[in-house]
């Protein structure tokens, strides 16, 4: 299973499937990530936490703890 923690800096994925129960999901959810959606991986903070992406038009900044929950193709 692929995640989007492991996704590479520039590259553009598919959700296939949110992990996660109760808030932590539906926090993920309202903030654009939905099964369907594509997520191009912008760049990394310094010290590798967090992620900067670009989801639905909009830049979105991501824990990588939070981003391991995220199945992509």
């Amino acid at each position: 299973m692929k995640t989007l923690r492991d996704a590479a800096i520039g590259t553009v994925v598919k959700v296939v499937k949110l992990h996660g129960e109760g808030a932590l999901k539906r926090r993920i959810m309202d903030m654009g990530i939905t099964k369907g959606v594509e997520i191009r991986v912008r760049k990394l903070a310094p010290l590798g936490d967090p992620m900067e992406l670009t989801v639905r038009g909009y830049e979105l900044s991501l824990r990588k703890a939070d981003a391991a929950m995220i199945e992509i193709a």
